[in-house]
């Protein structure tokens, strides 16, 4: 609609009125159906017949965490290689019959999971079904193919990162936080061990990770579970599983004893650019409800903390963040960042910064700012689950960090929260000797910095 707000838009800025306003009756999510294979793969299905869509995604159980030493990088250059197909599919052609049937596809690797995705009219999801089916047991791995995958991996590292000084700060921070732990690495993966990962390597961890009994399937939208599960069984049931080949291992963060510091000096760099990293327990744990509040209050939209006294009143910052990924197998960290206003000088929005930290870890927030804030957590869940894609994204999520009915514990925890929960998160975890802060410096001013 030219000129105006869309129906949908309006219906959801009247919606966000009522939360803010009253609060919003729990939901609960929309119905799924659990069935597993004998060879371990478990289906989900989240049935929703408003439109002739539907939405099928399987996850792999593997990201940048189950990457063994000097090897980081597979999880996502095995994701590349999974579109160059199988003997019986060439290249390109898993993504050009999905196109044909009006469909579109794609995936994405973290550091938790890969997952493979495809979105098309509801009478063609048997595509995908027998697709996905065929990749998993047969990928060709062509040594000519690698290579040209390993160059486009090579630079996508080279614009996401070498070129990106911020994203570049990022990297740094999370090597110098993380001692043992896997999520040091990033999840595109070092330069040299991208370089060196063989044909062998991603064989082998195909062979294992690549397994249904590493997996799961999400079908959602205009879907029946009897007409499906039949041929989902034909195809992927006789798939056998990694059995004892599926062995993690486990790493254990130590306590960090005393604040860790990195200076990154970059000429590319427009303006200095601060981080906070604090390593913090995941979800389900108690205090990641308080902690994601705890993100909320300080840092979502114009009236919260950080943007009202770094940018608005102080007008030291261009902007500011709090970001707490509590959706992760493994403990990460709460990470607070501000970009440097020009003209301004970092130790003023550091110790802004840190004044922001002492002050929500002695005072804990009002009764209103808390409500505020649970409402805008409270939202933006509901919000994000506004198509069947998007319903069963966030599904797949709670199944890999334990089991997707632990999405129905989500709200219930956020609305527990109380002003105290947040100031005791805070004061447990966003401490000195709990810190890593990382420092982007321009070069041509990085001996200002004193």
């Amino acid at each position: 609609m030219a000129g105006g707000i869309g129906t949908l838009a309006i219906v959801r800025i009247f919606a966000i009125l009522i939360i803010f306003v009253f609060g919003w009756p729990l939901v609960a999510s929309t119905a799924v159906q659990e069935f597993t294979l004998d060879n371990g793969l478990k289906i989900l299905f989240i049935e929703d017949h408003k439109i002739p869509l539907a939405t099928f995604q399987i996850w792999y159980r593997v990201g940048s965490i189950d990457e063994p030493a000097g090897k980081s990088g597979m999880s996502h250059l095995l994701e590349h290689m999974m579109f160059k197909g199988t003997p019986h599919y060439g290249s390109k052609v898993f993504s050009n019959l999905i196109q044909r049937k009006g469909g579109m596809d794609n995936a994405h690797t973290s550091k938790d999971y890969t997952m493979y995705h495809q979105t098309l009219p509801s009478d063609a999801v048997r595509v995908s079904i027998e697709l996905e089916a065929d990749r998993m047991k047969g990928l060709s791995l062509d040594s000519k193919e690698l290579e040209s995958e390993r160059s486009v991996v090579m630079e996508e590292r080279r614009m996401r990162y070498e070129d990106d000084p911020q994203n570049l700060l990022y990297e740094e921070l999370m090597a110098t936080s993380l001692k043992v732990q896997a999520y040091r690495k990033p999840v595109i993966g070092w330069m040299s061990e991208i370089a060196a990962i063989s044909r062998h390597d991603l064989a082998d961890y195909y062979g294992t990770y690549y397994s249904p009994d590493n997996s799961f399937i999400i079908v959602s939208g205009d879907v029946k579970p009897s007409e499906l599960m039949p041929l989902i069984k034909k195809e992927f049931g006789k798939i056998p599983p990694a059995g004892n080949k599926l062995k993690r291992v486990k790493t254990v963060e130590p306590a960090q004893k005393g604040e860790k510091i990195v200076y990154l000096e970059k000429e590319s760099a427009e303006l200095p650019y601060i981080l906070m990293a604090h390593h913090v327990p995941s979800f389900p744990d108690k205090d990641s409800f308080a902690l994601e509040v705890l993100s909320t209050v300080l840092s979502q939209g114009k009236s919260s903390r950080l943007y009202r006294s770094l940018v608005y009143e102080k007008r030291i910052a261009l902007e500011t963040s709090a970001d707490y990924d509590g959706l992760s197998r493994d403990p990460f960290l709460f990470i607070i960042g501000a970009t440097v206003a020009p003209g301004k000088e970092m130790k003023d929005v550091e110790r802004a910064l840190l004044a922001e930290i002492e002050k929500i870890a002695k005072e804990p927030p009002t009764a209103a700012e808390l409500q505020k804030a649970k409402n805008q957590v409270e939202a933006s869940f509901i919000f994000a689950r506004d198509s069947s894609y998007s319903e069963a994204l966030y599904t797949g999520m709670f199944e890999v960090v334990g089991n997707w009915r632990l999405k129905d514990t989500y709200i219930t925890g956020i609305r527990s929260v109380n002003p105290e929960d947040v100031r005791d998160v805070a004061r447990r975890y966003l401490t000195k000797e709990n810190r890593t802060t990382g420092c982007l410096l321009p070069q041509k001013t990085a001996n200002a910095y004193e």
